[in-house]
């Protein structure tokens, strides 16, 4: 099993330092609303930990929440309520749209404001060995005496230090400095500490809770490219420096961006898609499936028919599941070749786009099966197995929940209003039972699967078909 390091820049052997394997992801700062950018990374790391103890292996999850921040300030100033109401509303929504993605809870969610004391201590050791400096309330991180600054994001300290510099009110001995904690300002939290009343800086947050919750050395350090420097970057510096232990983490993986249009998505720019609006239209398989097609390493382009194709899929899987038409032989379908794909791909740097494949081709082969009437339980039992690795439920329960736009609107099959499609439905569902009693189940099958597609879902009983709309 093979993961690409940032921080080598090439694949490594997965190689845990011991029982249980240690997993810090940055958290989300719960300022606003999560959007589909969020939803992209934590369901990328909700796989790689899936994954993990789908191989054997105990995992220690740990992901934190930036709770006090300038974003989060102004955000609450605007809005006229206490900044920690403003997180607590915000982290509520958090989890709301993560368990709406099926996406594990991490063991330990620490918030920055109830870690000060962990902070605090940490940034006294920097101090103590000469790597802190206080100046004006401040206290900063001399990253000149790092001799390994930059070995995250592979820069040098010369070609960084052209575009350093110091910011207004800043005291810093060199631009290239970042802040630990800064010193308290009118109206903004703040707390006691040996260099007056302030807050942490970003960045020693995490080193802080993470060094808490799973000591000083971690096996897997998670989060978006877009925090390779400088957080994750400080992160390393901070953490080695403090402990004077290396490496703060063997395995650093970073998901790639996710970009509507030529930007990246992001609050700051204010071109977000949340997670509840993606989901009023999209079931969460679906999402799912969107991000999981493509290698958590690269960018992906949101668009809405990419989602509505992901859509399709998460249909076309569930199809493969629904119970055989008729009895089967003694001929079973041996699952094993795709169930080895699957995880083939998934070694080779969790690459969910080949293991994606797998599973659709591993349903093709269910349906060609069922025509043949051969045993289809095994390799059933494969395809919702390995599906759960990547988090979906195929839950034939689930509909899709399009939003106040009518099915017809998405060529679906409408059961109210004009062009009434009812009469059409029982027709087709007459003609499936005929071709049924003819053992012609291909075409039977072509009209289950056709319906399915338009929103319409057959039902199968002893006392006859019936058919219900998503």
């Amino acid at each position: 099993m093979k993961l690409w390091n940032t921080l080598s820049g090439q694949k490594e052997e997965f190689r845990p330092q011991g029982d249980p394997v240690l997993m810090y992801v940055c958290g989300v700062t719960p300022y606003d609303e999560s959007h589909i950018g969020h939803a992209m990374s934590y369901i990328v790391f909700d796989v790689i930990r899936r994954y993990l103890e789908f191989k054997g292996y105990n995992v220690r999850y740990v992901q934190n929440f930036t709770d006090i921040d300038d974003k989060l300030i102004n955000r609450a100033r605007q809005a006229g309520i206490p900044v920690l109401d403003l997180a607590d509303r915000f982290i509520g929504r958090y989890f709301d749209d993560m368990d709406a993605l099926n996406v594990r809870r991490a063991e330990v969610y620490p918030r920055v404001s109830q870690e000060i004391p962990g902070i605090i201590d940490l940034i006294s050791k920097l101090e103590q060995r000469g790597y802190a400096y206080p100046t004006g309330g401040d206290v900063y991180f001399r990253v000149q005496r790092d001799e390994d600054y930059g070995k995250l994001s592979h820069r040098t300290l010369e070609g960084m230090q052209a575009g350093a510099r110091v910011e207004v009110g800043e005291l810093k001995e060199d631009p290239m400095d970042f802040v630990l904690w800064k010193g308290a300002k009118p109206g903004e939290p703040q707390w006691e500490s040996p260099w007056g009343p302030g807050r942490p800086g970003w960045h020693i947050e995490c080193s802080a809770m993470a060094m808490r919750y799973l000591g000083p050395k971690l096996d897997i350090h998670g989060g978006g490219h877009d925090l390779i420097f400088p957080h994750h970057e400080n992160e390393i510096a901070q953490s080695e420096c403090a402990t004077g232990e290396a490496p703060f983490a063997r395995y650093w993986l970073h998901n790639g961006l996710l970009r509507l249009g030529e930007e990246k998505m992001s609050k700051s720019l204010g071109n977000l898609v949340t997670i509840d609006q993606v989901l009023t239209s999209h079931s969460a398989d679906a999402l799912r499936l969107f991000v999981l097609s493509s290698h958590y390493r690269g960018p992906l382009t949101y668009n809405d028919e990419a989602l509505d194709a992901a859509d399709k899929g998460a249909d076309r899987l569930r199809e493969a599941l629904r119970p055989a038409d008729r009895p089967a032989g003694v001929e079973r379908l041996d699952p094993a070749s795709q169930r080895q794909r699957f995880i083939d791909a998934m070694d080779d740097d969790f690459n969910s786009a080949q293991a994606v494949a797998a599973l659709f081709d591993l349903a093709r082969d269910i349906n060609r099966a069922r025509e043949r009437a051969l045993y289809l339980t095994a390799a059933q039992d494969t395809l919702r197995e390995l599906a759960g690795v990547l988090g979906m439920t195929l839950d034939p329960q689930v509909r899709r929940q399009l939003g106040g736009v009518q099915p017809a609107a998405r060529g679906s099959l409408s059961r109210n209003g004009a062009g009434d499609a009812e009469p059409f439905i029982d027709l087709l569902i007459e003609l499936r039972s005929n071709l049924r009693v003819k053992k012609e189940f291909a075409l039977a099958d072509a009209i289950r699967v056709g319906l399915t597609e338009r929103g319409v879902t057959l039902e199968d009983s002893a006392a006859g078909t019936t058919w219900k709309r998503k």
